[in-house]
């Protein structure tokens, strides 16, 4: 069960792990890897906190060998390869933003330079502007989500695919807001949706050569993109998170982690273009 979190707010996206008040739980002490990842390697964008993190630690129990791309919070990567090594396997840190096509494909080649290969993709890394009118969001704004959100997954995915083969899997993570909408953050909502394209038009795309694409839709989650973009409009809005859920409370990342591990392992051979709903029982068709 979640901690009763206390109006906060952060000044910078997409936030930093370590000022989060509670601390997220990111992998449960009780959770036991059974080597359904063995051998494989993987590749998360923002996977230095938050739910890139926990698939991070989980595929690590599972024993991937995990490489992480972050913009630029040092301590939280390292941290998250340190909990990714304690596991016994290989760790990898890369700092870039998704935005540039150009970090991208360095990242994916000393991924596959380090650890031999690449199996698993996560596009995870995104940003959110919270704007309760569209004639505020600033084209800047705009931009940024469109480039992050969509540009990033984009660019990741076509420097990974030519080292990707039978049985690779691309998972993304799009958001609950892509089907239910969200009042305070339509360009956010947008990409989201968008994503949602991506991942059903290229699972079709790849299903003939054996390589999987699926999705997470995550509702509330206790990350440091809440602080981080809800908090500087409204601290309250924090506290609240997941108030809304029939669960009534947020989400830990850690409750995200095995649904990635499930899309990433054999377990979900005969799933390709499926979202997975994470959200604490908000119901979605779609």
């Amino acid at each position: 069960m979640t901690k009763t979190i206390p109006p906060q707010s952060q000044p910078h996206q997409p936030g930093i792990e370590r000022l989060m008040d509670p601390p997220a739980e990111h992998i449960r002490p009780d959770y036991k890897g059974s080597g359904k990842l063995a051998g494989r390697r993987a590749l998360i964008t923002g996977g230095d906190s938050g739910i890139g993190r926990a698939a991070a630690l989980h595929f690590a129990r599972e024993g991937a060998d995990v490489g992480i791309l972050y913009l630029e919070e040092d301590e939280d990567a390292r941290e998250t390869i340190r909990l990714v090594e304690a596991e016994g396997v290989r760790g990898l840190a890369i700092r870039g933003d998704v935005s540039d096509s150009a970090v991208c494909t360095d990242a994916v080649t000393r991924t596959v330079e380090t650890f031999g290969g690449l199996d698993i993709v996560v596009n995870n890394a995104g940003v959110q502007y919270v704007s309760n009118d569209l004639t505020d969001i600033t084209d800047a704004q705009w931009q940024r989500h469109m480039d992050v959100n969509i540009n990033g997954y984009f660019y990741i995915t076509r420097a990974a695919l030519p080292h990707l083969g039978q049985d690779s899997v691309i998972i993304n993570t799009s958001s609950i807001n892509a089907f239910a909408g969200n009042t305070s953050l339509v360009a956010y909502t947008t990409t989201k949706a968008a994503e949602m394209g991506f991942t059903r038009a290229l699972a079709l795309q790849l299903a003939p050569k054996g390589i999987r694409v699926n999705a997470v839709a995550p509702g509330p989650v206790w990350t440091p993109l809440q602080p981080a973009s809800w908090g500087p409009v409204d601290p309250q809005a924090v506290a609240d998170l997941g108030k809304n859920t029939p669960m009534q409370r947020v989400g830990q990342p850690s409750e995200l982690g095995p649904a990635y591990v499930y899309l990433a392992a054999r377990d979900s051979s005969y799933v390709t273009g499926q979202t997975i709903h994470v959200n604490g029982g908000m119901i979605i068709n779609g």
